[in-house]
């Protein structure tokens, strides 16, 4: 599902504008991205969790020159899913093959 295929349902549902969905979203978008640049933590009960986790720096390598490279303790964005989320999934895709994207 695309970012469009989810605006039109949430429209169709709900029977709010396609615009108004749409800015909902982008700005729903915005302030989780926001707020894990600020190092806030996002946790939304029942649906999960949007947080930071830390990288430890390592040491990698270029193989086109053959060379150590450092890379630096960085952080990246996660999502965490609540376990009633992980439960809803499960026991709606049970049974059911895996479908491949479009």
């Amino acid at each position: 599902m695309r970012k469009s295929d989810l605006i039109n349902q949430i429209a169709e549902k709900t029977g709010i504008p396609k615009v108004d969905v749409l800015v909902t979203l982008e700005t729903m978008f915005k302030e989780v991205k926001d707020s894990l640049a600020a190092g806030e933590n996002i946790y939304i009960r029942g649906f999960g969790s949007f947080i930071t986790k830390k990288r430890a720096a390592k040491i990698g390598r270029n193989i086109k020159r053959n060379i150590a490279v450092e890379i630096p303790e960085h952080y990246i964005p996660a999502f965490k899913p609540a376990k009633e989320f992980v439960a809803e999934v499960k026991a709606k895709t049970s049974g059911k093959a895996a479908a491949p994207d479009a």
